[in-house]
């Protein structure tokens, strides 16, 4: 008897061990296989949660077909002590091995709310938008001109919550005093700055921050990767080029950032002033003039005289035979690509064709005819603008 007790007992147990073996294996696949989420979504994690609650979170969204099957898996893996507050987007059909992957990997929220400083050339705005998970794209909550502007309350209550990204966004030539006073005027930085970095010395770019992060460190984060797109365009430069060293070509490069207005034409603007360059011909460039009066501290804002083309400052293109002393702007990726492996033209001419582009010559009296079209343009828009003005705009 107790031989057919003891033979019943094993066979339970090989039994229930069959079964717990085909119970992990079955959970084990659905915690990798795709999950049921149609659409994406954001998910927030709150400061504080752990795997059992975001998982709870997750199955009401029906984002993953069982909160215990969540728990257990990231515990098994041993991520649960990995867990990290933010907003993180969860594509369709994510598994729930991917969405422990994506809460515990990093730390930086990849959706939600976030702030962008954009500094541009004529102005400095704030911008809070949110994204939208199911298109993937970000929609706009409040933009503002700081010091202009009645702060917004969103970008006051968006400023103070945990989950929040901020970004800096600096437009392709600015100058480097543009972004050190935006920098300083940012509230959510600290830190000062000792001095303005060198002008062309920082990376047009988008760049993650964090509340509190340090000015000067920002900097030196934008100055790197400068430095290493210099680095990158000089080993790629054509041969030939009439540049001496990185110094050279990024001076170059600032001229071209600054002379094109629709970026497909940044190669053929740069061949112009290599083409000069190798002809001994002044590059005759106006916004190395505007620099040459402002110094990069603000814009111009209106035309220049006759008397600023003719006057001989280091940086005035019309008066010197050569490229000027330094950069006149910050130039970004593909200007300074541009400048590095300009078009193979002949052109030595250009003139703006009222598209917001440029009519490239390689003769003067080609040039001259592009330069009378040109002056056409300008007297029909004052014109037409005169004609709305005495009417009211009707």
């Amino acid at each position: 008897m107790w031989r057919h007790i003891a033979s019943n007992a094993v066979t339970f147990l090989i039994m229930g061990l069959f079964l717990l073996g085909g119970l992990v294996l079955w959970g084990r696949g659905q915690y990798d296989a795709p999950g049921p989420l149609s659409e994406a979504i954001c998910l927030q994690v709150e400061r504080g949660s752990n795997m059992r609650t975001v998982g709870v979170k997750l199955a009401e969204q029906e984002a993953v077909t069982s909160a215990p099957i969540f728990r257990i898996g990231a515990d098994y893996e041993d991520k649960t002590g990995d867990l990290k507050a933010g907003s993180f987007l969860i594509e369709p059909e994510s598994s729930m091995k991917e969405i422990v992957d994506i809460v515990t990997r990093g730390g930086a929220s990849t959706c939600g709310t976030e702030v962008v400083y954009r500094i541009g050339i004529n102005r400095i705005s704030t911008q809070v938008r949110e994204l939208d998970p199911a298109t993937n794209s970000f929609v706009e909550r409040a933009e503002f001109t700081p010091g202009v502007d009645d702060v917004p309350e969103i970008y006051t209550q968006t400023k103070s919550k945990a989950d929040t990204r901020f970004r800096i966004a600096l437009a392709e030539g600015v100058t480097s005093w543009q972004v050190t006073e935006a920098l300083k005027s940012i509230d959510m930085l600290e830190g000062s700055v000792a001095e303005v970095p060198a002008e062309g010395a920082l990376a047009p770019d988008s760049y993650e921050v964090r509340s509190g992060e340090d000015r000067s460190a920002i900097l030196a984060k934008m100055q790197a990767s400068q430095e290493q797109r210099l680095a990158e365009a000089w080993e790629a430069r054509d041969p030939g080029l009439p540049v001496a060293s990185p110094e050279e070509l990024l001076i170059l490069a600032s001229i071209v950032e600054k002379e094109t207005g629709v970026p497909e034409e940044r190669q053929q603007v740069a061949s112009v002033f290599v083409n000069r360059l190798n002809q001994g011909m002044r590059l005759q460039t106006d916004p190395t003039v505007i620099y040459g009066i402002t110094k990069g501290q603000g814009i111009l804002g209106r035309g220049l005289r006759r008397s600023e083309l003719r006057a001989e400052t280091p940086w005035n293109t019309y008066v010197i035979p050569a490229l000027p002393p330094t950069p006149i702007a910050n130039p970004g990726r593909a200007s300074l690509m541009a400048a590095a492996q300009p078009a193979e033209e002949e052109y030595v001419f250009f003139v703006a064709d009222g598209t917001g582009g440029h009519a490239f010559a390689v003769t003067l009296e080609d040039h001259n005819r592009n330069v009378a079209r040109w002056r056409e343009i300008e007297a029909e828009r004052g014109a037409a603008a005169a004609g709305n003005a005495s009417t009211g705009g009707n």
